[in-house]
């Protein structure tokens, strides 16, 4: 059964870049009023993901927090399934618990953990995930760890929806038929069918979210500085370059792999094609990203999240930030 929900739930990643978690607040307690539902928060090399939706819950008693994503490398099962269930006590029944296996960079690189057999990682931490916060006692050996025995104390009362960081057809499909759906990004909206085709038939109250990078400003020069670095970067990340080269695009992204291979970042992120920059992190006046991220709202897509790199002028004034937010969200007239 598709999903047909008219609407898809709108989310702002926190916090914004440039703007540290503790100078929130005013944002957090507004976003409702603007038309946002869901504040969004990741874990890679900044900002942990859990802090940021801990004071968020603290802050307002209406939004939806979730993670989008947390690598299954870097906590232990039980940790997760802990720390979602706290989270649960502070916002019952509006949580929504993101993993995914993340990149070599966030797990390796960093925190000095192997970054080994991804797909059943996720897998296996989602098995355990979904018993464990079910109340459920969970015990035995998985693929790729080992539990001796765990109960959560003080299960959740309202159900927590653990949903999967995915962009092929294995993790979308792992998402949606174990796991409660999938978080896709870094796709142009013209790329969502392929997307959604690799779902299939989605069952009532599965969740299938896009993440959208979003610059609100009419310097074009300035967004694709912003933008370009990052996206050479990730955009060189094995999932991500298996990702495109599967939605078609490795011919455009052939110069930027072969100068990042060869050890050229720079000459990689110039070689990345205007079209490609501007197709995955959308640019341009308030009103005409809203236009751009609204392509995305296509049937069975639940809910689109936000990440908003504001050009540094916006933080002059809160009241412009409010503003560039309120142009830019759902509600937008």
């Amino acid at each position: 059964m598709q999903n047909h929900r008219s609407a898809p739930a709108w989310g702002i990643t926190l916090p914004l870049p440039g703007l540290t978690i503790d100078r929130h607040r005013f944002l957090v307690e507004r976003l409702p009023e603007l038309g946002y539902s869901d504040v969004w928060s990741a874990e890679g090399g900044g900002t942990d993901a859990f802090t940021p939706l801990a004071a968020t819950a603290a802050w307002s008693p209406h939004l939806r927090i979730a993670t989008g994503i947390v690598p299954v490398h870097t906590r232990g099962p039980a940790v997760l399934a802990q720390t979602a269930a706290t989270l649960a006590q502070l916002a019952p029944g509006r949580v929504l618990l993101g993993i995914g296996a993340s990149v070599p960079a966030h797990v390796t690189d960093i925190n000095g953990i192997p970054f080994d057999e991804p797909f059943k990682r996720t897998r296996d931490v989602l098995r355990f995930l979904t018993a464990a916060l079910r109340g459920e006692h969970v015990a035995g050996e998985f693929d790729t760890f080992s539990i001796t025995g765990y109960r959560l104390p003080h299960p959740p009362t309202e159900p927590v929806k653990v949903i999967l960081g995915a962009l092929r057809p294995g993790m979308l499909r792992l998402g949606f038929t174990e796991g409660d759906g999938a978080i896709t990004n870094l796709l142009g909206a013209q790329d969502l069918p392929k997307v959604l085709d690799a779902v299939g038939p989605q069952p009532p109250g599965k969740e299938l979210v896009v993440k959208v990078f979003v610059c609100p400003t009419e310097d074009t020069a300035y967004a694709h500085r912003a933008s370009r670095p990052f996206l050479a970067w990730i955009l060189n990340r094995e999932p991500y370059r298996k990702f495109h080269q599967w939605l078609g695009n490795g011919e455009l992204l052939a110069e930027t792999h072969k100068r990042w291979a060869d050890g050229d970042h720079e000459g990689a992120q110039r070689a990345l094609p205007d079209e490609v920059v501007d197709t995955l992190f959308l640019s341009g006046s308030p009103e005409e990203c809203r236009e751009q991220i609204l392509r995305y709202q296509q049937p069975g897509v639940t809910a689109i999240q936000l990440y908003v790199s504001l050009p540094p002028e916006v933080f002059t004034s809160r009241t412009r930030l409010l503003d560039t937010l309120a142009r830019l969200g759902p509600t937008a007239r």
